[in-house]
């Protein structure tokens, strides 16, 4: 793709009207403790109202519900561990939405913004009823002004009706909600040919047209963080649901929050896949074989 293009594709962001952002685990903690980092809340927050200012529909994904619950809890004689009993996960879960939410219900209430919460799990996808209130509930709440704040129902969630990763889940919320934009916030820059970490010859992907497979072969399964779910793959998964549902979607590093109102700018930050138009995708159906 020529550079007058892509710089038409980034130009087109300012005109996106409803936007889902997905934010991680490790980018909302302090990595020497765990603890939630409450500068990076706020600024995320205040980029958030900013949005829904400039006349946006707003969704926000947020993981940190499992590790701000571990945090809380003295569950270091149960060495809390990504393989650890189910109970464990879900009893840290009940706790840290709770607190979690309540964190971001004070900050948006600084901004003078309403913010709501909605706990998701497969089923709210597969079962037609069910996708039906909830495509109702979030048309309502943007009709309303409100900022929903999306995350996996832990405290419920087993394997059979889990998402397993908020990339993906944002993606299967922005194809519901009919988003015009998926921003996923990683510690990452973007799409490279190689996992830049380990590869210094690896190279910057800035901008995807189509989604190959040999693009969806350089998905690493595996994440640099010890509270996240999602590496490379899961963004990759979620760039297909949401590039299948015509929404065009953007990577880019949550090291400065501050990108998300530089990407609604139009500003080549991050790789940005294109949506595209007349393919044919049953959201229900790829949900429930995930």
């Amino acid at each position: 793709m020529d550079e007058s293009r892509k710089k038409k594709c980034r130009e087109a962001l300012k005109d996106k009207k409803r936007i889902v952002v997905k934010i991680g685990s490790s980018s909302l903690q302090h990595p020497e403790t765990g603890d939630l980092d409450y500068t990076k809340l706020d600024v995320l927050v205040r980029e958030l109202c900013d949005m829904r200012n400039r006349g946006k529909d707003v969704v926000l994904v947020t993981s940190g519900a499992i590790a701000v619950g571990k945090k809380a809890l003295p569950v270091s004689n149960v060495e809390y561990r990504a393989d650890s009993p189910i109970a464990v996960k879900q009893a840290c879960a009940a706790v840290g939405q709770a607190r979690l939410m309540m964190t971001y219900q004070k900050i948006f209430a600084e901004y003078n913004q309403v913010a709501a919460q909605i706990l998701m799990t497969k089923n709210t996808i597969v079962d037609n009823l069910n996708r039906y209130n909830a495509h109702n509930t979030f048309s309502e709440l943007f009709r309303l002004g409100v900022i929903s704040i999306v995350n996996e129902n832990d405290t419920v969630a087993t394997y059979e009706i889990e998402f397993g990763d908020n990339d993906s889940l944002s993606a299967i919320v922005a194809a519901l909600v009919e988003a015009d934009l998926l921003i996923l916030l990683s510690d990452i820059d973007g799409l490279y040919t190689d996992d830049p970490r380990k590869n210094a010859e690896a190279k910057f992907i800035d901008v995807v047209e189509e989604l190959t497979e040999e693009l969806m072969d350089m998905g690493k399964p595996s994440t640099g963080s010890e509270v996240g779910t999602g590496g490379m793959n899961t963004k990759l998964i979620a760039a297909k649901i949401a590039t299948h549902s015509n929404i065009d979607m953007v990577i880019a590093n949550s090291r400065d929050i501050k990108v998300l109102h530089r990407i609604l700018d139009g500003q080549n930050i991050g790789t940005l896949f294109l949506g595209k138009e007349k393919v044919y995708f049953d959201l229900p159906e790829f949900v429930e074989n995930m």
